[in-house]
């Protein structure tokens, strides 16, 4: 038992101006989050009109009472295209794991109270991942409905990618991962294929309208005139087309029924509910975390002392302490199961990356999940290191982190940068779950060393024509560089574009990961029941 002993001084001038820091990220992070909640509430009554309840409300009488919530990639779309204030964050449907009937499954649920719950091409991605960690992790999807379709405006953006989530239902439900769908209002267009694609479909009546071609575009393509009801409403599915199973008679009721269906598909029993092993939390207390790191990713710290508030007892067995500084690897517990952690004290050397490579081989041969604590500048650079070999060695590196089959959990708590990001698991390298910190910062390189960069290309090209740098040029160039990555590598612009599964509060880390854990252990163990075909209607 070797446990981390903290040398973290909470009383100390640091420590306050770090929290105060980090505390003020968290808050910049749930004003966004408030502004969309906002905005939704400020449709209430219009739904009290029409006896209809909010989306998130659906959401919070179909989860489990009391059972946790892990919302995904709240900041999805933040800023992009029409999004001036930071109200469309989310892409306009509220996603995320929680319990529904006493089985783990994924939620997604059309944010109808703004802009219709139509999609935009973020909103389109987002549906993509979470059809990924579905397939992936073996989870049960429960869809709450109500969109008015593809966001016209961008169609170009999305039109092909929208497909793909069509054809991933079909691959789910081949898979043996039932999808049920409640219809609350209307589902259009490409968006009929949702319901018809899904496993088990709820619709409730009165309100939901499903067809290819709304009254509209039906006389504007044939001149045939229908009524809303007669071409696509509830009871004309239930009993002549046969798209629904069940008939809901208002909100509540269908997301009664959800329950009920999830409820009797004794989805519990078909993995093996392993024995919750003893544990004792950390001996420091996770809020000391915001101190710990700074708000600025550049201000340097000992990931040991992270690691000492998110494993059990603070009980870290460093591996190869001696052998490299600036990469920790180490044997830890989350919750009674073991895990493989990896952060970072400085940029990857040659000796780090092939002590790296050895420890996920060693966690892959005995079937430890993997935990990426990113903080990385990038890989050693310089003649010495790459005489030394450091594209080959940390080629090793990254073939091993690219290659392992357990869980891999990757957390971006400082700044990720250049291939960094790649050995640390970053995105492209497909970790079952990837969250950030919002003080945390990803980018190709920082902007100061992107500036520099282009201010020694420029200048060796008006050398080699003989001409000297306009004046002023290189400090235009400067500002212009520095703003751009500055602005790019922020954590917002990066989960708005998916770079994460959504920005945590840090003090939230432990319970996340302990979640995720969990979550990719019971995949592991769960037999699934696939067919050469997705369940079809007949």
């Amino acid at each position: 038992m070797t446990v981390l002993s903290s040398t973290v001084d909470v009383e100390s001038e640091d420590h306050r101006r770090n929290r105060e820091g980090m505390l003020a990220a968290v808050e910049a992070l749930r004003d966004v989050e408030a502004r969309v909640r906002a905005t939704e509430q400020s449709k209430a009554a219009r739904y009290r009109e029409r006896e209809q309840l909010l989306p998130r409300d659906r959401v919070n009488l179909l989860l489990d009472r009391g059972s946790p919530f892990l919302e995904l990639s709240t900041l999805c779309g933040y800023g992009c295209h029409d999004d001036t204030d930071g109200s469309l964050a989310g892409g306009n449907s509220i996603c995320g794991i929680g319990y529904v009937a006493g089985v783990r499954c994924m939620i997604n649920a059309s944010n109808s109270a703004i802009k219709g719950g139509t999609m935009t091409p973020w909103g389109v991605q987002k549906t993509l991942r979470i059809q990924q960690i579905a397939l992936e992790q073996k989870l049960p999807i429960v869809s709450l409905i109500e969109s008015g379709g593809a966001n016209l405006l961008y169609q170009d953006e999305m039109f092909i990618e929208a497909g793909r989530t069509f054809a991933n239902q079909a691959r789910l439900s081949a898979a043996g991962i039932p999808q049920i769908t409640v219809v609350h209002g209307s589902s259009t267009a490409g968006g009929a294929y949702m319901p018809g694609l899904s496993d088990y479909v709820i619709m409730v009546r009165g309100q939901a309208r499903v067809f290819l071609a709304g009254p509209p575009l039906l006389k504007a393509a044939t001149g045939e005139i229908a009524e809303d009801e007669a071409l696509g409403g509830a009871d004309m599915h239930a009993g002549t087309a046969g798209t629904c199973e069940y008939l809901a008679e208002d909100d509540a009721d269908g997301v009664r029924q959800a329950r009920e269906v999830m409820g009797r598909l004794d989805w519990p029993v078909r993995a093996p509910r392993p024995e919750s092993a003893p544990f004792a939390p950390p001996r420091y207390d996770i809020d000391e975390l915001c101190g710990i790191v700074a708000a600025d990713h550049k201000t340097p710290y000992d990931c040991r002392e992270v690691i000492a508030r998110l494993v059990d007892d603070s009980d870290f067995d460093e591996f190869k302490a001696d052998f490299d500084a600036q990469l920790v690897c180490g044997h830890a517990a989350v919750e009674g199961r073991s895990v493989g952690v990896i952060g970072n004290n400085g940029p990857i050397t040659t000796k780090g990356a092939n002590k790296a490579a050895q420890f996920i081989q060693l966690c892959c041969q005995s079937e430890i999940p993997l935990v990426f604590l990113q903080n990385i500048t990038g890989y050693m650079v310089g003649k010495d290191a790459e005489q030394a070999g450091m594209v080959k060695h940390g080629s090793k590196m990254i073939q091993a982190v690219a290659n392992a089959h357990v869980p891999k959990i990757t957390f971006v708590i400082g700044g990720s940068f250049g291939a960094g990001n790649y050995g640390m698991c970053g995105r492209g390298f497909s970790p079952d779950f990837i969250f950030a910190w919002p003080n945390s910062r990803t980018a190709v390189m920082g902007g100061e060393q992107a500036a520099g960069v282009m201010q020694i290309v420029t200048e060796g090209k008006y050398a080699a024509r003989g001409e000297a740098v306009p004046e002023g040029m290189l400090d235009e160039m400067h500002a212009r560089i520095t703003g751009a990555f500055d602005k790019q590598g922020h954590a917002f612009y990066g989960s708005a574009r998916l770079f994460d599964d959504g920005l945590i509060d840090p003090r939230d880390t432990r319970r996340v990961l302990a979640l995720t854990l969990s979550v990719c252990r019971e995949a592991r163990q769960r037999t699934l029941r696939p067919t050469d075909f997705g369940v079809a209607r007949f």
